[in-house]
């Protein structure tokens, strides 16, 4: 499931949008200003936010800076009812993938999240993989795989069913070694609960469930 951070001052249309996404199979958490809206980020990964520009105590663009200098690249569509040239192109600049102008029907909305966001997440029996936004999710639930561990593991799953050399799954890790490899396997079968096989002067294998 989609899980989008929604920013809108105005409790009506927030209300209404949440309502609307939710049951269109979106999860959907509202802040009402921009501050609320940061600390959310602090403690939740989110796969899309939908900001608003105009705040009553900031502004949608300042908060979408400050994400991206601390590293954080969701993806982001502003909901706005400015129409100037200089916003757009700030937006865009802040790598924002789309704008829709208020008044808007939710249909819209839901239209431009359909073209933009077709399903490309993978599956391994429970485990859940977005390549988009390098989240992975078990059973719904967050899981936190650190780097190196989540490169060896998409490796894996992008060679389903077929052994990987060890010469390949190197090139997932920043100081190359059978020890190092070891370590990130073992996190990766420890976090997501899967049998990863060691198939002996081959390489490793995961298989097919």
């Amino acid at each position: 499931m989609m899980k989008l951070l929604l920013l809108e001052d105005d409790h009506i249309l927030s209300e209404t949008l949440q309502h609307f996404l939710t049951r269109e199979g979106y999860d959907v958490e509202v802040a009402l200003n921009e501050k609320e809206a940061e600390n959310m980020t602090f403690d939740r990964c989110y796969d899309l936010y939908l900001f608003d520009i105009n705040l009553p105590s900031g502004n949608g663009l300042e908060l979408l800076k400050a994400l991206r200098h601390a590293e954080d690249d969701t993806p982001t569509i502003f909901i706005t009812a400015l129409t100037d040239l200089d916003s757009m192109a700030k937006g865009f600049a802040l790598d924002a993938i789309d704008y829709i102008k208020k008044p808007f029907d939710p249909e819209e909305l839901l239209i431009r999240l359909k073209a933009k966001f077709r399903d490309e997440t993978l599956y391994y029996g429970k485990v859940a993989y977005d390549p988009r936004s390098n989240v992975i999710r078990k059973e719904g639930e967050l899981i936190h795989l650190p780097n190196v561990p989540l490169k060896v593991f998409v490796c894996l799953l992008d060679h389903l069913d077929s052994v990987v050399t060890q010469e390949i799954l190197f090139e997932c890790l920043e100081n190359p070694s059978g020890n190092a490899l070891r370590v990130a396997i073992a996190k990766i079968k420890q976090k997501l609960g899967i049998d990863i096989v060691n198939i002996r002067g081959q390489g490793y294998l995961l298989e097919a469930v």
